[in-house]
């Protein structure tokens, strides 16, 4: 029988979670402490954690996994021959990398060496790449820079937001992550060196990049849209108002300065950019739930001309 660790915390782990314990049983989760939420500060489990209470799988949650000696002694004792990370949050020591009789298997979302780091999957589409997917590699001391080992495609349409991309390659980890293992225990999977200097890199999502630059060409507000959608989401001012904009279409056209409201139709909030036009479908307002525009403006209007980059 398969001995495996999970170490996973959001969500997006999740699948991967329940296909490795129906598979093969996991002796052990490893995952990012609860927090506390909201103004009477309720502590939540992380997804991962709620997972694994339900199947009655042991949880640790370490503030620092490197320097737990009892933990790292625990999973020493289980001798697994996977440990599989899922989106943990932590890096790894090597002495932990050492533990599993067979290596420390990580489902990274993107097509390595692209997109290595945090935020890969809104990047594929803040990039306008035309495919995005998951690899699973052997994990070394470098950041998403262990040997390569599959990968599985995932085509992006022009309309497809990151709440979308996310659940795709979230439901089909597990079996990529199956297949992986049991490919590696035949032989049939073998490690290929990624090619480091094809490698790009996907930070963490900052206020800075959510702020929508109206002087970039239409399409690049199009895909900063639909790369942060619906969290947690790009942003402009109107009316003094933080706005996120949710969904976008791209259109032609040319008249207009950046961020210029050329026109307001219950089909949507026509808006230039350095280069061409977009029109907002779906936005939100502070305290609001997300809307069409077609429902916003059933009581609601928009005074000023210009979308702007701040409340002045």
């Amino acid at each position: 029988m398969m001995k495996i660790i999970f170490m996973g915390t959001p969500d997006f782990s999740v699948p991967s979670l329940k296909t490795l314990d129906e598979r093969y049983g996991v002796s052990l989760v490893v995952t990012q402490p609860d927090k506390e939420k909201g103004r009477g500060k309720k502590v939540t489990f992380p997804p991962v954690k709620e997972e694994a209470v339900k199947r009655n799988i042991p949880v640790r949650q370490p503030v620092k996994l490197r320097n737990d000696r009892a933990l790292i002694e625990e999973m020493k004792s289980i001798a697994p021959d996977f440990i599989i990370v899922v989106a943990y949050g932590q890096i790894l020591s090597e002495e932990i990398l050492a533990i599993p009789k067979y290596g420390c298997i990580n489902l990274h979302a993107s097509l390595l060496p692209k997109l290595r780091g945090a935020a890969p999957l809104n990047f594929a589409l803040i990039e306008g790449h035309k495919e995005s997917g998951a690899t699973t590699m052997l994990m070394n001391k470098g950041l998403d820079t262990g040997d390569m080992l599959l990968v599985r495609k995932v085509d992006l349409s022009e309309k497809m937001n990151v709440e979308e991309l996310h659940d795709r390659i979230s439901e089909m980890g597990g079996d990529l992550l199956v297949e992986t293992m049991e490919g590696l225990l035949s032989g049939f999977v073998k490690p290929q060196p990624q090619k480091h200097e094809e490698s790009t890199y996907a930070p963490l999502i900052t206020k800075d990049l959510q702020l929508i630059q109206w002087d970039k060409p239409s399409y690049a507000v199009h895909n900063l849209v639909r790369g942060l959608s619906p969290v947690p989401g790009a942003f402009s001012y109107v009316d003094g108002q933080k706005v996120k904009i949710l969904e976008t279409e791209v259109m032609e056209g040319a008249e207009g300065a950046p961020g210029e409201i050329l026109k307001v139709s219950k089909e949507g909030i026509i808006v230039a950019t350095g280069e061409g036009q977009i029109r907002i479908v779906r936005l939100q307002y502070p305290g609001k739930k997300p809307m069409n525009v077609r429902d916003f403006l059933n009581g609601n209007t928009i005074s000023e001309k210009y979308f702007k980059r701040s409340e002045d």
